[in-house]
């Protein structure tokens, strides 16, 4: 048995899932700002993540599940996870983002498991209140570390892709590491780069 672990958005998904929140209350480009800061390491992104959440309190729960079904998968994203799973790969997704997200993805992608943060809600309406376990910078390199030990696999067998510099923790416990069109700071942890939107591309480095 192998694993692999996927980044959610801008990995699996062509976009970042709170851009398109922020686009419904019109102010996605100050959303859009902080998130680019937070990917190329420039923000703790904690902090950046409870910011940006803040911004969307009011919306509607509703509205946050119509457009969590509709985000546009990645190019490929199905055609890598079906690939992979034929190798042997457990195949996995990690986001600094939301369960709404990405549980309706990795159900149509087949993806054996997803973990992610929740938005707080009351009433049906967002609070700005976020929590969850991949919050901090270190989160996803703690998961992993967990998910190897109970599936009893190596970092060697551990194939992990990402665009961020929140996926840099679990780059440390992989020895194949795919920077997918990353930001430079991913790029210089990676194995491989990918800088074109097709995650078929990955079939090519996954043994």
């Amino acid at each position: 048995m192998k694993l692999a672990v996927f980044d959610f958005d801008s990995t699996l998904m062509d976009g970042e899932t709170i851009d398109f929140f922020a686009q419904e209350l019109g102010f996605k480009e100050k959303v859009v700002a902080i998130t680019e800061r937070a990917m190329a390491g420039e923000l703790d992104f904690y902090a950046s993540l409870v910011e940006r959440v803040s911004l969307l309190k009011g919306l509607p729960y509703e509205k946050v599940e119509s457009i969590c079904k509709s985000l546009p998968m990645m190019n490929g994203a199905k055609e890598v996870v079906e690939g992979l799973k034929e190798r042997g790969y457990k195949v996995v997704c990690f986001s600094g983002g939301f369960r709404e997200a990405t549980k309706p993805a990795c159900e149509k992608l087949g993806i054996d498991a997803d973990f992610s943060n929740f938005l707080h809600r009351e009433n049906g309406i967002l609070t700005g209140a976020v929590g969850g376990e991949m919050m901090y910078s270190n989160a996803k390199g703690d998961m992993i570390v967990r998910l190897q030990n109970l599936l009893g696999i190596g970092r060697v067998d551990t194939l992990v892709i990402g665009d961020g510099a929140n996926d840099l923790s679990m780059f440390a416990h992989a020895d194949t590491r795919v920077a997918f069109c990353a930001k430079p700071i991913l790029k210089e942890a990676a194995t491989h780069c990918v800088d074109e939107k097709d995650l078929r591309k990955i079939l090519a480095i996954a043994v």
